[in-house]
């Protein structure tokens, strides 16, 4: 059974890939307080269907390139406003 994951897109630059991060809450092991992190993937795109502040739901892959290692499933939820510059 492969992983899935829910993220949100932090990039979408390139043709058939985005960057998606995961965000994360967890208890720091020595000090206790509770610590915010993140883990960074890059996801392939077939459709280039995704876009920046999206919500998507990954899973493993096959290796594609270097550094994508996951697929894109669907897209979850898109932002209500567009956002401008970048």
């Amino acid at each position: 059974m492969k992983k899935t994951l829910i993220g949100v897109v932090a990039k979408s630059g390139q043709s058939q890939t985005v960057r998606v991060e995961i965000d994360r809450r967890m208890k720091h092991p020595k000090y206790g307080k509770i610590i915010r992190g993140r883990t960074v993937c890059h996801v392939h795109d077939e459709a280039g269907i995704a876009r920046k502040g999206d919500t998507v739901e990954i899973e493993e892959a096959p290796p594609k390139s270097r550094l994508k290692r996951w697929a894109l499933v669907r897209v979850i939820s898109s932002p209500a406003v567009a956002e401008t510059g970048e």
